[in-house]
C-alpha cells in the first residue's frame, strides 16, 4: 500500500511543483525581459505641434508604436504624424542598449533623412543625440498613462516636433 499511495502523492507534487515553477516565470519573465525599454511598450496616441524652419508651427495628431526585441535589450520605434494641411511625420528608428547606453539608427521617410543616435534609457526615461543627415536631440518621457516626446532639429525644414501621448487600447 505504501507504494500506491507514493505513487499518487509524486503525481500531485509534480504538478504543485510545475504550478509553482509556472507562477514563478510568469511573474519574473516580464521584469527580465523589460531591460531599460520596458515601460514604452505598446500603442500610444495624441497630439502636439510640429515646427519649421521658417517659423510655422501646426498642431498635428500621432501614433507611437514601441516594440522591445532581444528580450528588452532592443527597441524598434515608430512615430507617425499627421494633420489636415498635409504635413506628414514618420520617424523610425531601432535601438539597442548596453547598460543604460543607447545607440541605433533612425530614419525620417517625408524629409528623406537618416542617421544614427546615441544617449541613454532608463527608467522611463530616453535620451538621444540625432546626427547624420539632421543634427538635434529626442527625448521620450512617461508619467504613468502619458508620454512627453520632444525632439529638436537643424539641417532640414523640419525644426522640432512636440507631442504628448496617451496608451492606446
Amino acid at each position: 500500500m505504501p507504494s500506491l499511495v507514493s505513487h499518487r502523492a509524486v503525481p500531485g507534487a509534480l504538478s504543485i511543483a510545475a504550478c509553482a515553477l509556472s507562477a514563478y516565470v510568469a511573474v519574473t519573465a516580464p521584469a527580465l525581459a523589460a531591460g531599460p525599454f520596458g515601460s514604452f511598450t505598446g500603442a500610444w496616441s495624441g497630439g502636439g505641434q510640429v515646427r519649421f524652419e521658417n517659423g510655422r508651427s501646426e498642431s498635428i495628431r500621432c501614433t507611437a508604436y514601441y516594440t522591445p526585441k532581444d528580450g528588452g535589450a532592443a527597441l524598434s520605434l515608430a512615430i507617425r504624424c499627421g494633420n489636415s494641411s498635409g504635413t506628414k511625420i514618420e520617424l523610425r528608428g531601432n535601438l539597442s542598449s548596453r547598460g543604460s547606453q543607447v545607440s541605433g539608427s533612425w530614419e525620417e521617410r517625408n524629409f528623406n533623412a537618416t542617421g544614427d543616435v546615441s544617449g541613454q534609457a532608463s527608467g522611463n526615461r530616453i535620451s538621444l543625440s540625432i546626427s547624420g543627415g539632421v543634427t538635434g536631440s529626442m527625448s521620450v518621457n512617461i508619467s504613468g498613462s502619458s508620454q512627453a516626446v520632444s525632439i529638436t532639429t537643424s539641417g532640414t525644414g523640419f525644426k522640432g516636433l512636440s507631442i504628448n501621448l496617451s496608451r492606446s487600447g
